[in-house]
């Protein structure tokens, strides 16, 4: 069995696998990470081996516990990847992005996959038929908008996000919905047409944590996985223990 653990900048991800089956996720904050890995440890005593992925700290104690109880490979540029990478500056890809482009070249090899991370950021990573990640983009994602436009004006109130009624915002309040959830649809439809025009046969790809919101609202198909990043650590670290 396998310990998957994906630090954010304010929650940390615990994802138990049997081979390629997710058996178990827990989504705590960084101060009860070193309590829910002893207690999963305590519960799955087949546990063996762990990747750690990291964009934000793990503290030292938590990372310790790990280390003296099962084999961990820390994710990282320099660690042996399923796929060829031809990002210009490798050392600067994140260690989210490399384990979404992993995911898509296990459950859909010899394919033009897109996959979109819809969370703080909304990330865009397109891997190629010949294995090959060749980049994306990077935007800003909906809660990021919604704060950007509270704190960068004098007088645009911070609102929770919601779905506008309509094009056509007849309050600040609607108007800021619509801006902000529709501006985001249009712009995703709008890349996933130009990356259809240029790749036949394009699989869509989209995950993250406002992926549910999304994809019922997106025109072009798409295969929706909150669990994508998860099943991309775990290729991982299989593809790294053979």
């Amino acid at each position: 069995m396998n310990l998957i653990i994906d630090v954010g900048n304010t929650l940390v991800k615990f994802a138990v696998f049997q081979q390629d089956t997710l058996i178990e996720k827990k989504i705590v904050k960084s101060d009860e990470a070193l309590k829910t890995f002893e207690k999963i440890i305590k519960e799955y005593r087949f546990i063996t081996k762990s990747i750690v992925s990291s964009v934000g700290k793990l503290e030292e104690t938590v990372v310790f516990a790990i280390q003296e109880q099962l084999n961990v490979l820390v994710l990282n540029k320099d660690t042996n990847l399923p796929f060829k990478n031809l990002y210009k500056t490798p050392q600067t890809l994140g260690v989210d992005r490399i384990a979404l482009v992993s995911a898509s070249v296990q459950q859909f090899p010899h394919s033009n996959v897109l996959i979109i991370d819809a969370g703080t950021c909304i990330t865009y990573d397109f891997v190629n038929k010949n294995n090959e990640y060749l980049g994306g983009a990077i935007s800003p994602g909906i809660r990021l908008r919604y704060t950007t436009l509270n704190t960068l004006t004098a007088n645009l109130p911070l609102l929770d996000t919601e779905m506008p009624e309509g094009l056509i915002g007849s309050t600040t309040a609607s108007s800021i919905h619509s801006g902000i959830v529709l501006g985001i649809l249009k712009e995703i439809d709008g890349i996933i047409d130009e990356y259809q025009e240029r790749y036949e046969d394009l699989t869509v790809i989209l995950t993250g944590g406002d992926a549910n919101f999304l994809s019922k609202q997106l025109k072009n198909g798409i295969f929706a996985n909150s669990n994508f990043l998860l099943e991309g650590l775990n290729y991982i670290l299989e593809f790294n223990s053979h």
